[in-house]
């Protein structure tokens, strides 16, 4: 079942996300399905911490990153928009380098909030976090 409410494309989420933190993070959208969103993230300098593994906070970032933009592109951006409520993350493994690759699908998508699932992989299909998102529908 289709849950986007407007069409989106790789390019429109690409220059949409342009000056922004997912810009400077190297985030890029790679896939869109029927019911989720993909997008990977580079572990390099800007995502890692001291010790050289990828930081915590950068799967955070790309998984409300991923969670966010599928949440709004499910409403009427004209009378509605999401913003995050609630994050949790459960990190699994840790990752020096490379890149790692998040799914975000919903588990609700209510009128006045959204909830969703990130599953963060490496290329290998290994898992690295899993997300839940809480997003609030507000009215413009």
């Amino acid at each position: 079942m289709k849950i986007w409410q407007q069409d989106i494309t790789l390019e429109k989420l690409a220059e949409r996300s342009q000056n922004t933190l997912v810009d400077h993070l190297g985030i890029e959208f790679i896939e869109i399905g029927d019911d989720f969103l993909v997008a990977h993230m580079p572990v390099d300098q800007r995502t890692k911490q001291p010790i050289g593994i990828m930081h915590g906070g950068a799967s955070c970032v790309l998984a409300e990153t991923i969670g966010s933009t599928a949440g709004n592109c499910c409403v009427d951006l004209s009378q509605f928009y999401c913003v995050g409520l609630d994050i949790n993350t459960n990190h699994i493994r840790s990752i020096r380098e490379g890149f790692v690759i998040g799914t975000a699908r919903p588990f609700h998508l209510g009128k006045s909030t959204q909830v969703w699932g990130i599953e963060i992989v490496d290329i290998q299909k290994k898992l690295i976090s899993v997300n839940r998102l809480t997003l609030a529908v507000l009215n413009r």
